[in-house]
This record gives C-alpha cells, sequence and structure tokens, in this order.
C-alpha cells in the first residue's frame, strides 16, 4: 500500500525496511518524517489535531502520489500521514521515494511534501494556554508549492 492514513504512531525504520527489503534496484533512499512542533502557528502548543474526510484524503494522496510516479522515474513510494490528537514530539508524516537515483527520489520527495503542506485535505487546530484555534496554510508552503508547476 502506497498511501495509509492513520491514528496510531508508525515506526519510520520499520517502514524504510519494509519498502527496501530485497531490492537491489534502488540506489537512493529518500525520507521525511515530519514531527510534531511545540512552537506551533499560534505559539507554544501542548497538543495539535488533525482533521480530515476519510475516502476523500485517501483519494487526494494516492492522487498525489501517482503523479510523483507519473513525474519522476520511483522505483516505489510511500505517504503514511496521520490523523487525531497529536502531542509535540509526536510523528505526523513520513515520505518515503526510492529510485535509481538520488536526484528523482529528492525531487519526488520533496514535490511530495509540498502538496501535502497545501492541497492535502487536513484541518490543524492547536491547543495552547489560550485555547484551541484552528491554523490556516502558511504562505510559504503555497509558494513552495507553485515551483512545481
Amino acid at each position: 500500500m502506497a498511501v495509509r492514513l492513520q491514528a496510531d504512531t508508525f515506526d519510520t525504520g520499520a517502514e524504510i525496511s519494509r519498502l527496501t527489503a530485497g531490492r537491489t534496484d534502488a540506489g537512493a533512499v529518500v525520507t521525511f518524517t515530519g514531527l510534531c512542533r511545540a512552537d506551533g502557528e499560534t505559539g507554544a502548543i501542548s497538543a495539535m489535531t488533525l482533521e480530515h474526510f476519510p475516502g476523500m484524503a485517501e483519494e487526494e494522496l494516492d492522487r498525489l502520489e501517482a503523479e510523483a510516479r507519473t513525474r519522476w522515474p520511483l522505483l516505489d513510494c510511500l505517504i503514511v500521514h496521520r490523523y487525531g490528537r497529536l502531542v509535540p514530539g509526536d510523528p505526523i508524516v513520513l515520505v518515503v521515494t526510492l529510485s535509481a537515483h538520488r536526484e528523482a527520489a529528492f525531487a519526488a520527495a520533496n514535490f511530495l511534501m509540498d502538496y501535502l503542506k497545501t492541497t492535502a485535505p487536513f484541518w490543524k487546530k492547536e491547543e495552547n494556554a489560550e485555547g484551541a484555534q484552528w491554523v490556516d496554510a502558511k504562505q510559504s508552503d503555497e509558494t513552495a508549492r507553485r515551483q512545481w508547476r
């Protein structure tokens, strides 16, 4: 399965091992793991909640993963994205790209993250001392995504 949405945490090392087991054609494995930070968009946070529309979110992530495969010569690709309540230090997202050469693996991972940050149907709410606030996407993420058009 190339795309998974889940509430439970994931083991980055185990996911990479599973994807690369027995492979001799890959010359590059690029990984990105996004973590929940204590300094969110609204200041110091104690937790973050990610919400999504089941079905719609999987469909969009499947579309992004398929687009990455058409743009670059990937041997394999994995996206794991969590939802639910997360606390600082928790892993949020994992992107793994495999290719014969590093350029394709790096480019595809960057592309996927730029689109995950901007077009994936997730909504983020941060909890801090003042309560909970919904957070909008950052302009810098939108700017990064535009490079792929």
